[in-house]
């Protein structure tokens, strides 16, 4: 008994190895990246205390039911949100576009948004896309793709590249090609935004002028020093998936393989462990103290070391995603003025070299 009991941990660790093959990235760990510092502010205690109010909506409830709860109050954080775009429904690709007054319609954003996957909505991201659209002076399309466990995982990628390549030549009013692309998205959004414009460099389609991803999700080997260091200080992440620093890594990967019906290591899930050479230029925001900091720095470590035009911009001490707490927070100002800044660079770049 005791030796068929051995003979099966073998082969578990066997296949552990020639299934995942995770590789080790700490390599790309140590860079020093500036950090914006944050003064105290009463907004920081509003922010955590609608954080709180997020875990209360769900407290006591599993499953199904849980997961309800927490879209439902994800998508009443947009409803409380006064925007000046006009929002339009869209069938096909299912989403919405949020377009502010006098913005130049040829000019678009496609936004996915974040929520792990399985919550958040078009409706839900409305403070960041109407804050998008004004800065970008472009039409947002907020993209509303399929999420888990309803669906695949891999049924979300596939609506983003529909919806990426279907707005190169749509616009709010029709049919009408772009002149400015640029893709964007937080958290998971940003794990798709990340593998998307891979994608879209494989297969020899035009390229999005800029990329930007809020707090990214790059990696689901959670490999990355912070994904366990900095669960005490992430008031938003460390709640829900802190305890899971207490199961082996092995172990998660194996349930990720089930869950998501593809390996953490598969590029298109964790982009930071694809070919990150030739991209975009692209903007990466992150906090200092928020559980997903390294599969930022390890991206844009890597991504430079590749020769593709990466940037990481990091704040002290904010929320996951503090973007969407604007006009709350004034660092959530802070960090849209600098994405304006960054795409009127990329601008002002491609202009000099006669491609706009």
């Amino acid at each position: 008994m005791l030796w068929t009991l051995l003979a099966i941990v073998a082969l578990i660790v066997v296949a552990t190895f020639l299934l995942f093959r995770v590789k080790d990235l700490s390599e790309f760990d140590g860079n020093e990246w500036a950090v914006k510092e944050v003064a105290p502010n009463p907004a920081h205690d509003e922010v955590l205390s609608r954080i709180k109010d997020m875990g209360r909506a769900s407290k006591g409830l599993k499953g199904k039911a849980r997961l309800i709860a927490l879209r439902n109050h994800l998508d009443s954080l947009g409803e409380d949100v006064e925007v000046t775009s006009e929002i339009r429904h869209n069938d096909q690709p299912r989403g919405e576009w949020v377009i502010a007054p006098g913005v130049d319609t040829r000019r678009r954003v496609l936004y996915i948004h974040g929520g792990a996957w399985a919550a958040g909505s078009p409706r839900s991201h409305r403070a960041i896309t109407d804050r998008f659209s004004q800065l970008a002076n472009a039409a947002v399309f907020a993209l509303d793709y399929r999420l888990m466990p309803e669906h695949r995982f891999m049924d979300g990628i596939r609506d983003c590249r529909q919806a990426y390549t279907w707005l190169l030549a749509h616009g709010p009013d029709g049919e009408e090609p772009a002149d400015f692309m640029v893709v964007a998205g937080d958290s998971a959004g940003g794990s798709h935004t990340l593998s998307l414009i891979a994608w879209v460099r494989d297969n020899g389609i035009r390229q999005p002028d800029a990329a930007v991803a809020l707090s990214p999700s790059t990696d689901l080997t959670l490999t990355a020093p912070s994904n366990r260091d900095n669960i005490r200080t992430d008031p938003l992440l460390g709640p829900v998936f802190g305890g899971l620093s207490k199961i082996p890594l092995p172990v998660l990967w194996w349930g990720t393989l089930a869950a998501f019906r593809i390996s953490p290591t598969n590029p298109v899930a964790s982009p930071l462990r694809g070919n990150l050479n030739n991209l975009p230029p692209t903007l990466i925001h992150a906090s200092s103290t928020e559980m997903l900091l390294d599969n930022s720095t390890r991206y844009a470590a890597k991504a430079r070391a590749e020769g593709s035009p990466v940037e990481l911009h990091t704040w002290q001490n904010m929320v996951h995603v503090w973007h969407i707490f604007t006009p709350l927070l004034p660092e959530a100002e802070e960090a849209f003025e600098d994405i304006r800044a960054f795409l009127e660079q990329v601008e002002i770049s491609k202009a000099a070299k006669g491609q706009l």
